[in-house]
């Protein structure tokens, strides 16, 4: 009687295990199922590898100088008896802007001409007697030398009074004015500055090595903070004769025009040097690559193929498409394109959006929409 107990419970256990078994069996089974069955398509955007003429660029930063540009200063101290100018104001070159107190100097300057003109009359009287022998020779030349020195005392007061007055070197615009009338100035004191502002200069320096890519005339765009999105055109008008020793770097000059006076001396330029002899290259929009410490990637859309070697297609007869993950070497980038150097050819279709849903192999589908590609890359 207990064996037959035992033998019937065990009979249960086993029933008991063969369920729990078939049950976790056909979990097993519906995974398999469920994962082996095709995920479907992932939607991305799509753009185009394009050949396109792209002319190199070589980046640079400068600062902008004036034509001319100069800081007004005196010469001699003194009082400020007038001032000529207003701040920010367009001046002509020898326009009187600043005029010290000169009335000593004036008082002297006609005390020597005074003199100077009894020298003159005297030297002119003394040419006749001498040549009538009526004084001797040595008189005569001692009423000459009369009359040259006080023409040189003259002389010498009129450049004394001359720095007693300021005037405009060229034409230009007057900085804010430093000095007040009535203030006495001590001599360098800076009344202002005079800037040339019809056209400018743009200092920057390169690497040595840029220097047989370059040339005086070589067109050069340049752009400032102040105008985001601008570019002004400019030329290069001098190369520095000295490579500097300790940067190993060569000095260059631009020159461009500022007809409408918005650009002003001393504004930090970003520049971009248009390098000779513009030829085809490969370009991809920006966001079609991806960027990662192995390496530069894309993916790129291909048909789906059977293992013979076919187009594989659908149901409904329409051809697959799968992302192939392709290792890409990229060079310049500019105004949203790369120029890809090897690993894709003119032609190729790239996933521009969606890359991150994406595995090697997985299959895509082109999204309706349009992909925003970046506009042209101007003159390239």
């Amino acid at each position: 009687m207990l064996r037959r107990r035992m033998l019937i419970m065990l009979a249960i256990v086993v029933l008991i295990v063969l369920i729990l078994g078939a049950i976790k069996g056909f979990s097993i089974y519906q995974q398999i199922q469920q994962f082996s069955q095709p995920k479907p398509p992932v939607s991305v955007a799509a753009g185009e590898a394009q050949l396109r003429q792209w002319q190199q660029r070589l980046p640079a930063v400068g600062s902008l100088k004036a034509y001319q540009g100069v800081e007004l200063s005196l010469e001699v101290a003194g009082t400020v008896k007038s001032l000529h100018f207003d701040s920010g104001q367009q001046v002509k070159a020898g326009q009187l802007l600043l005029q010290l107190d000169n009335e000593q100097e004036t008082a002297l300057l006609g005390t020597a001409q005074a003199d100077l003109g009894l020298a003159k009359v005297d030297y002119g009287r003394g040419s006749q007697l001498v040549g009538d022998s009526a004084i001797s020779r040595g008189e005569f030349d001692r009423l000459s030398s009369q009359y040259r020195r006080n023409q040189a005392v003259v002389d010498q007061l009129k450049a004394s009074l001359k720095k007693k007055s300021i005037s405009a070197p060229f034409s230009g615009t007057i900085g804010i004015r430093q000095v007040d009338v009535g203030a006495y100035l001590a001599s360098g004191t800076v009344i202002s500055t005079l800037q040339d502002l019809s056209s400018l200069y743009v200092d920057f320096n390169v690497p040595e090595q840029a220097l047989p890519q370059l040339s005086l005339g070589q067109q050069i765009q340049v752009q400032v903070a102040a105008y985001p999105g601008h570019t002004f055109p400019a030329s290069l008008s001098a190369i520095n004769p000295k490579v500097e020793e300790s940067t190993r770097n060569l000095l260059l000059r631009a020159t461009l025009a500022n007809p409408d006076g918005k650009l002003l001396p001393g504004m930090f330029a970003s520049l971009q040097v248009l390098l000779p002899d513009p030829h085809p290259q490969v370009v991809v929009p920006e966001n079609a690559i991806t960027y990662t410490l192995y390496g530069n990637s894309v993916y790129v859309i291909v048909a789906k193929k059977d293992k013979d070697g076919k187009p594989d297609t659908s149901a409904d007869g329409q051809g697959q498409l799968v992302a192939e993950q392709r290792a890409v070497q990229t060079g310049e980038r500019r105004d949203g394109w790369v120029v890809v150097t090897k690993g894709l050819q003119a032609g190729d279709r790239v996933v521009t959006a969606g890359q991150l849903k994406l595995t090697p192999g997985a299959a895509i589908r082109i999204s309706d929409q349009p992909a925003l590609e970046p506009a042209a890359p101007g003159a390239n």
